[in-house]
């Protein structure tokens, strides 16, 4: 979007990727407010997905995982508040190496050579770092991150057909919704960002992308939670924080 009047702390817009909102509309600290706020409640929500795993004493994995969301969420924050190009590839390196952890987590317990897949996986994820950082290609970023993306697809939904549990299957139909609405609300502030940009209010369809997908996150780290602890015999059950949000409760047998 087109410079605003309030002049700008971090210089001009350096970044590949503008979002429809208006630059430093509201402070000359934040590139894009809405775009940067909304990143919270991913970071609320993955801190209580971490408690959760240390308290139970899930395995280290899922400790990750959730971490792993936070500082994408804190990278995103950062990358809206300056629309710096620097800090464009930091924050979507990282968006990378979560789809390979997320495959880690969905493939590796049924690898059959489980130290040749972290292997590869660190061998890829540090040849993207390389490529990403001198080709500077946007386009190779997003084939690579959509394709990793349909690789989790056959996986989750094995998942799904083989797990009983209402509760844990709901999570997975919430964790669709949310996947759905997120995109819905990222391809139309996409496509109609000029007919947005006149309204009274702009819609900020790029900042409810945000807000979906951080509950989509904790939604699938939940439910694979939960996937595992079966694997594990574990006896897990679907518990809510709050009455709201649902989480993975376990009774591990004594000899574990």
């Amino acid at each position: 979007m087109a410079e605003s009047m309030v002049s700008s702390f971090w210089g001009p817009v350096t970044s590949t990727t503008e979002l429809c909102e208006e630059n430093y509309a509201h402070s000359s600290y934040i590139a894009e407010f809405y775009n940067t706020i909304s990143n919270i409640p991913c970071i609320i929500l993955a801190l209580i997905g971490l408690i959760n795993a240390l308290r139970q004493r899930f395995e280290k994995r899922f400790s990750i995982l959730h971490i792993s969301n936070m500082i994408l969420a804190i990278g995103n924050i950062v990358f809206h508040a300056t629309l710096q190009h620097v800090v464009q590839q930091s924050d979507e390196t990282p968006m990378l190496w979560e789809m390979l952890l997320y495959l880690y987590v969905l493939y590796s317990p049924d690898w059959h050579y489980r130290s040749t897949m972290p292997t590869f996986l660190c061998l890829y994820a540090a040849g993207f770092a390389a490529t990403h950082l001198v080709l500077r290609v946007d386009v190779l970023f997003k084939v690579q991150y959509i394709l990793l993306c349909l690789l989790c697809v056959p996986r989750m939904y094995k998942y799904y057909i083989h797990t009983k549990d209402s509760g844990a299957k709901r999570i997975a139909k919430f964790y669709v919704a949310t996947l759905l609405l997120g995109c819905l609300s990222w391809l139309v502030d996409h496509f109609f960002c000029k007919k947005l940009s006149i309204w009274y209010i702009n819609p900020q369809g790029h900042a409810w992308w945000h807000v979906f997908m951080g509950f989509n996150s904790y939604l699938v780290n939940t439910f694979l939670m939960f996937c595992r602890a079966q694997q594990l015999g574990w006896n897990p059950r679907i518990a809510h924080l709050f009455g709201l949000f649902p989480y993975v409760r376990i009774q591990k047998t004594k000899v574990q």
